[in-house]
């Protein structure tokens, strides 16, 4: 019997791995200097620290350490990259390519650009949620100055053909940014790679700390214009000014090279435990319809939705499993979910959809009891309704 509750949210937010917090204490009272004093060691020890840090965050994704601005975490960066982009561009009228799939945090300042009168196409996925990219190839226009597509879905898990995309981009001079939060550190992910100018990350999704993350700006002649968000000393070379979360920008570092050296390890296991979630679920439960690409995917999601059963009673009778309906950030949201919607999922069908997020801790003993658990619970369910239609 493994120990309850048993988390299965990993796309929600990840523990921190105690390496990374035995790596971050002494900045929070020993070295707790500010990163710009540059007058004593309190503060170039932690220049010092930040410095080591941005190298490791580069290297898992392939970047030179000077294309790393530090944020808060990847809603900024996300904000950063699409506003950023487009504000500093003073030509009118200007045109944005994203997908309808994506996180809100590129979605809602995507809307504020429409409001502000600049021109959005949203293009729609296939339904293994994968696009298509002749559709966004025919979605360009002589003045699209921005495509953000994500990297890894953060509800279905789907990965996006990213370096494809980026052979439309690169020869017209679009810039392309990709919300690569949920897979930094789950699959190999890099930049030059992937060809992309843009990439979002945070380290609370890689076993790092919440308040920190990231966007990978490509060093290029010219520079690319972003406007900064925050204004206020210039720091992370003038694209995000405010005092450096030195513990956090150390986490987020021990998080990375963590990552880097256990990435191809700890996905084929994790893999291994989300077929097993699957074929037990399949096998005790029926009636269970994988959403998103079974080939194209993270190995650590499984996204299914179950018939005739009734979703706000499937979650609660979840109580000692933590598994999420859809993102964390709109769970409060009654409406079914945007992304299972827009790969055409019934709204009954996508209520009663489950997101499984796996992870570095756990075990096969806890992908058995969820199995069992979801299996018990929505055969009775289906009962409990076949009885009430017969009545």
């Amino acid at each position: 019997m493994p120990e309850l509750p048993i988390y299965l949210d990993y796309h929600a937010t990840t523990p921190v791995d105690p390496r990374v917090v035995d790596a971050m204490v002494p900045y929070f009272t020993e070295r707790f200097g500010n990163a710009s004093s540059r007058h004593h060691s309190f503060g170039w020890a932690a220049r010092d620290a930040v410095s080591a840090a941005r190298r490791r965050i580069a290297e898992l994704i392939g970047a030179d350490s000077r294309e790393i601005c530090l944020t808060s975490g990847a809603t900024e960066s996300n904000n950063l990259a699409v506003r950023g982009i487009v504000n500093a561009d003073p030509r009118r009228p200007l045109h944005v390519v994203t997908m309808t799939t994506e996180h809100h945090a590129v979605l809602d300042p995507c809307r504020r650009l429409e409001r502000e009168g600049v021109e959005v196409t949203y293009v729609a996925p296939r339904p293994d949620g994968i696009c298509d990219v002749a559709d966004v190839e025919r979605a360009l226009l002589p003045h699209t100055r921005l495509v953000s597509v994500m990297a890894a879905n953060n509800e279905i898990g789907v990965l996006q053909p990213i370096a494809r995309i980026a052979e439309l981009t690169r020869p017209r001079g679009i810039v392309l940014h990709t919300d690569a939060a949920q897979a930094v550190g789950k699959v190999p992910v890099d930049v030059g790679e992937l060809g992309v100018d843009l990439l979002s990350a945070t380290a609370h999704k890689l076993y790092g700390p919440k308040g920190i993350g990231v966007l990978y700006v490509r060093r290029r002649r010219p520079r690319l214009a972003i406007e900064p968000l925050l204004d206020g000393g210039g720091h992370e070379q003038g694209l995000r000014s405010g005092t450096l979360n030195v513990p956090g920008i150390v986490g987020f570092g021990a998080a990375a090279e963590i990552c880097r050296t256990e990435l191809q390890a700890e996905a084929e296991r994790v893999g291994a435990l989300r077929d097993r979630l699957l074929a037990g679920l399949s096998e005790g439960a029926g009636g269970v319809t994988v959403n998103g690409s079974t080939t194209a995917r993270l190995p650590h999601n499984l996204n299914v939705s179950f018939d005739r059963v009734e979703g706000e009673s499937l979650l609660v009778g979840l109580d000692d499993i933590a598994v999420s309906s859809g993102a964390a950030c709109t769970s409060v949201n009654p409406e079914p979910s945007h992304v299972l919607r827009a790969i055409g999922v019934p709204d009954d069908l996508a209520r009663a959809s489950l997101r499984f997020g796996l992870g570095r801790w756990t075990t096969a003993e806890e992908i058995d009891y969820a199995v069992e658990k979801v299996r018990s619970l929505v055969n009775r369910l289906r009962q409990l309704s076949a009885v009430g239609h017969a009545s």
